[in-house]
């Protein structure tokens, strides 16, 4: 081989070597760009849902208030139903206060349940009723 074939071989490898690395940065620089970007976007993701539960527990916390607020007042002791510790109104129905029933009276507990939970208040079956 000759002087210039050699010099020029030696130059063609020396281009190749060149764009090899120019590639290997490239794509380095990429995956450095690909994390940053998945970082910010787990990022963004963690404050959105941790933004989330505080509006649910602030959203929960004003229901409860306004709940609380809308409870009718418990009925005189005479009026109370013997199934149950703590004032149950003796009525044709009774839910509990801010639950899901539609009354026409309601409690506001938790109370026990003593005898046959007529109303069905005690949701869960353990004896206390009411105490959500």
């Amino acid at each position: 081989m000759d002087s210039a074939t050699a010099t020029k071989l030696s130059e063609q490898r020396a281009a190749e070597a060149a764009a090899k690395a120019d590639a290997e940065k490239a794509a380095a620089e990429k995956a450095a760009a690909d994390k940053a970007a998945a970082d910010k976007a787990a990022a963004d993701q963690a404050a959105a849902a941790q933004a989330a539960a505080a509006k649910a527990a602030a959203d929960q916390a004003a229901a409860k208030a306004a709940v609380s607020k809308a409870a009718p007042p418990a009925p005189a002791q005479g009026n109370c139903d013997p199934n149950y510790t703590g004032c149950v109104p003796i009525a044709s129905d009774v839910d509990c206060a801010g639950g899901k029933g539609n009354g026409p009276a309601y409690v506001r507990g938790p109370v026990t349940v003593i005898g046959s939970d007529i109303y069905a208040l005690d949701s869960d079956g353990d004896g206390i009723a009411c105490e959500k």
